[in-house]
């Protein structure tokens, strides 16, 4: 055994299970944790804010399926880490926070980075928020997070551990455990998820994040069965646009819930069904629905739901497939017609509401290639893309769903970067969400990534806007002067663009994906043929 300190000790442990990257910001308080990265053969990406380093780990796990790491000081750092962690517990995606704590906040006042109650303030935005007291306890708090995990309970965990014990000498870390799988479903349940599933005339699947992984377990069943489909936002990809029966991410469209309840079975696998999916408090369907989910929180939702089952989406549909291929497929109570119809008119809302972004977007979807991975911030652009832009794939469009944090796309898109790297990457941001987060245009330049940026920049709040106008609320507080962003670009060694037509945004971003340094594209309103 060989000792070393706790803090790089943890290094050894985290490469161990299967870490390679951790992103993060050193100071006096943590760098013991600091101490072991190279010796362990971690690779360190120093973010300029604590809160880009927390989007980093998000969109890195987003990207690899693997855990997103991040080391963060007491206090301060913490708190700014906090964003990315309410983000990323909202849209399920495993990170693993470590930080620093003080050795004693109880009898003692004015500390460096003192605050009152570190482990509470944490726990508010994560899975959970634990404290490490002694080398086994910081051990057993790594390995729960990882077993967690592995199990797929993707959400962020936090680990504090005092300052002292950091610097402690300690022995290696015990060899990774067995991870759990995740639940299995019940035999009995998919039996009678398969008879409601075979005597349906008019199903109807919804397929959300959770289902990612099962892409083609998916795409077989509605075939085998003639049904129709939706997707959430976070589950585009799976079933394929234009596929028959495909309606698409249209569950914000009022005009779903009608379908919805014109369906004599409704199957959700892997979503919440959530506010941000929604739009509305219920779905709209009357049939019986079945709900599959890894989450019991979810499933306790027992509004219009005749059969919860707790299990893994991939495991859950091979089983049930086993059980529905065999039959033939009736035929389908759902017309071509009604479908193209119901998407056209949904692409007219759209196109409607924010007029003008159509065909850019059009353009761009048309002009890269399918395996582009995209990381969107809260903008109108992001906000019609991900409702028109087609995807071949699943997982390759993310978005801050849930918590709907600005400055997300930007440091995201830098840690997807770094998890596939060679492979093309595109972040889009508002002009106002963008400035949250600018400086990591820093970190994307001393990586040589090469990040297309697409930037738009109307000079507003744009969305805001809309809103007081729709509420009979003068517009206010929603203009602020803009920087040079292309000068600020170049500033930090980045390339910059500003396209004239949708030929040359398309060409922009192409070029960019080989420029081995990002590059700021601006778009300023509706671009020419």
């Amino acid at each position: 055994m060989v000792q070393r300190p706790l803090g790089a000790q943890i290094s050894h442990m985290l490469k161990a299970r299967g870490v390679g990257v951790v992103f993060g910001i050193p100071g006096v308080h943590n760098i013991e944790l600091y101490r072991g990265l190279e010796e362990a053969g971690l690779h360190h990406v120093l973010a300029r804010h604590e809160q880009g380093a927390g989007f980093m780990a998000d969109g890195y796990a987003r990207a690899s399926g693997r855990p997103g790491v991040a080391f963060v000081i007491t206090g301060p750092g913490l708190c700014n880490i906090m964003t990315p962690m309410g983000q990323a517990y909202s849209d399920g995606v495993p990170m693993l926070v470590i930080s620093s704590c003080l050795d004693e906040v109880a009898a003692r006042r004015g500390q460096l980075h003192q605050m009152k109650d570190q482990q509470g303030a944490a726990g508010c935005v994560c899975d959970w928020s634990e404290v490490a007291l002694s080398v086994p306890a910081a051990y057993g708090l790594v390995e729960r997070a990882f077993g967690e995990f592995g199990a797929g309970y993707a959400r962020p965990k936090h680990v504090s551990v005092p300052i002292a014990l950091l610097g402690q000498a300690a022995d290696e870390a015990p060899q990774p455990k067995v991870v759990p799988i995740a639940p299995r479903p019940d035999p009995v349940q998919v039996a009678e998820a398969a008879d409601m599933v075979l005597a349906a005339k008019r199903p109807l699947f919804i397929f959300g994040g959770g289902a990612r992984a099962v892409a083609p377990a998916a795409r077989a069943l509605v075939a085998c069965r003639k049904a129709a489909s939706m997707v959430s936002f976070a589950g585009r990809g799976i079933i394929a646009d234009g596929a028959p029966g495909a309606f698409g991410a249209v569950l914000s469209r009022t005009g779903s819930a009608e379908i919805a309840a014109s369906a004599d079975l409704v199957l959700v696998i892997g979503s919440q069904l959530a506010e941000v999916d929604l739009w509305r408090a219920q779905l709209g369907h009357e049939a019986a629905m079945i709900r599959v989910d890894l989450d019991p929180e979810v499933l306790s939702d027992a509004a219009g739901v005749s059969l919860p089952i707790l299990a893994d989406a991939g495991a859950f549909l091979d089983e049930l497939l086993a059980l529905v291929e065999p039959y033939p497929a009736r035929k389908s109570g759902w017309q071509r017609g009604e479908v193209s119809k119901a998407r056209a008119a949904f692409r007219a809302e759209v196109d409607a509401a924010r007029p003008g972004l159509a065909p850019i977007i059009d353009a761009l979807a048309e002009g890269l290639e399918d395996d582009v991975m995209v990381y969107s911030d809260m903008t109108q652009f992001a906000y019609v893309a991900k409702e028109l832009w087609p995807m071949a794939r699943p997982g390759h469009w993310h978005h801050p769903f849930g918590f709907g944090t600005l400055g997300y796309a930007l440091p995201a898109a830098i840690g997807g970067a770094v998890a596939r790297p060679g492979q093309p990457t595109l972040a889009i941001a508002g002009d106002y969400g963008f400035q949250y987060t600018l400086p990591e245009l820093g970190v994307a330049v001393e990586l040589g990534l090469s990040l297309p940026i697409l930037l738009w920049d109307n000079g507003k709040l744009g969305e805001i806007e809309d809103s007081m106008v729709a509420a009979q609320i003068a517009p206010n507080a929603v203009v602020a002067q803009n920087p040079d962003f292309l000068a600020i670009a170049k500033a930090y060694g980045a390339n910059a663009a500003e396209p004239d037509s949708r030929e040359a945004l398309v060409a922009a971003v192409r070029a960019a994906f080989s420029a081995g340094r990002p590059t700021l594209i601006r778009m300023t309103g509706a671009l020419s043929v």
